[in-house]
């Protein structure tokens, strides 16, 4: 099986699974249609097809999701890699913060050390060199294993990944929302300059928060007023999108959410995308059987654009 490989940490097939929906009411109506017990079943249907690497939050659910991954992984006999992050809210006011918070999600986890860890945000008041003075902190405790950031630009990526590289300690990732509907990180330069760095693009929101699985149009957008709204700028392409989408998916036997998340893959990032069922979560696991021809991924890209 092909593989991509996060610094300082093993390889593992090219597909995650992120757990922003587990306990998240905002946006994805947790406790309407799914609950815990379809979550437990959702992880251990993606462990079964392979996924090894699980990413939460410290805000998912305000704490929620990282206690039931937590829960989920002492159930299940296995320990696949769990990546968090923390919050740079504005009264965290010193980088002693991080590990105050790294404390709290490992607690929360019923874990000694995280695989990977990433700074949330791009916030003020602390700047970002603070922050990755403190993620070489946590590096150093051996609190985790590899060290990253989430939602940076290419520019706020050099500034902390020159800091980390004073200490020593590679930028394992950066994770950002990507996927058809979203490729500021490709037109910016920010997964160029990562592949050559060799840091890997984790992309969140692979799917469109649902809207490039098929199931919805702008007359019918997907259930919660955030998710509604998210890409209303966007509208006017997520029909011919869906359809090109539809008509690969056709020639390989496949859904469009899966042709959706081997784009990603192509393209040289890591999706995470989340899954409330065990089908969905072997649904995603089939973009691991897929590959897009050069000419597919060019139909893609034009629909795209």
């Amino acid at each position: 099986m092909e593989s991509i490989q996060i610094p300082g940490l093993e390889p593992i097939p090219p597909l995650g699974m992120g757990t922003w929906q587990w306990g998240d009411t905002l946006f994805w109506d947790y406790g309407k249609g799914y609950a815990d017990g379809d979550l437990e079943a959702a992880f251990k249907e993606a462990l079964a097809a392979g996924i090894r690497l699980y990413d939460t939050a410290e805000v998912y659910g305000r704490g929620k999701s990282e206690r039931l991954l937590g829960q989920f992984v002492r159930r299940c006999g296995q320990r696949p890699l769990i990546a968090s992050k923390c919050f740079p809210f504005p009264w965290r006011f010193s980088r002693k913060s991080l590990i105050t918070a790294l404390k709290g999600s490992l607690r929360r986890l019923g874990m000694e050390r995280l695989d990977l860890y990433l700074l949330h945000w791009p916030w003020p008041p602390v700047p970002l060199e603070g922050w990755a003075e403190a993620l070489v902190e946590a590096y150093e405790l051996g609190l985790v294993r590899a060290v990253g950031v989430s939602n940076c630009n290419l520019a706020q990526t050099e500034r902390v990944s020159r800091v980390l590289a004073r200490h020593n300690v590679k930028l394992a990732a950066n994770q950002v929302e990507y996927s058809l509907l979203e490729r500021r990180a490709e037109h910016s330069g920010l997964l160029e300059a990562l592949r050559a760095e060799g840091t890997v693009l984790m992309a969140y929101s692979p799917l469109g928060m649902g809207w490039l699985t098929g199931k919805y149009s702008p007359q019918n957008p997907p259930t919660g007023a955030m998710r509604g709204r998210k890409y209303r700028a966007k509208e006017g392409k997520i029909p011919g999108l869906i359809r090109v989408l539809q008509e690969v998916a056709q020639a390989h036997q496949a859904t469009p959410a899966q042709v959706a998340l081997r784009w990603c893959i192509q393209k040289g990032s890591l999706p995470i995308p989340g899954a409330k069922s065990p089908a969905q979560a072997r649904a995603n696991a089939g973009a691991l059987n897929l590959r897009l021809s050069e000419e597919e991924m060019r139909l893609l890209d034009s629909a795209s654009a």
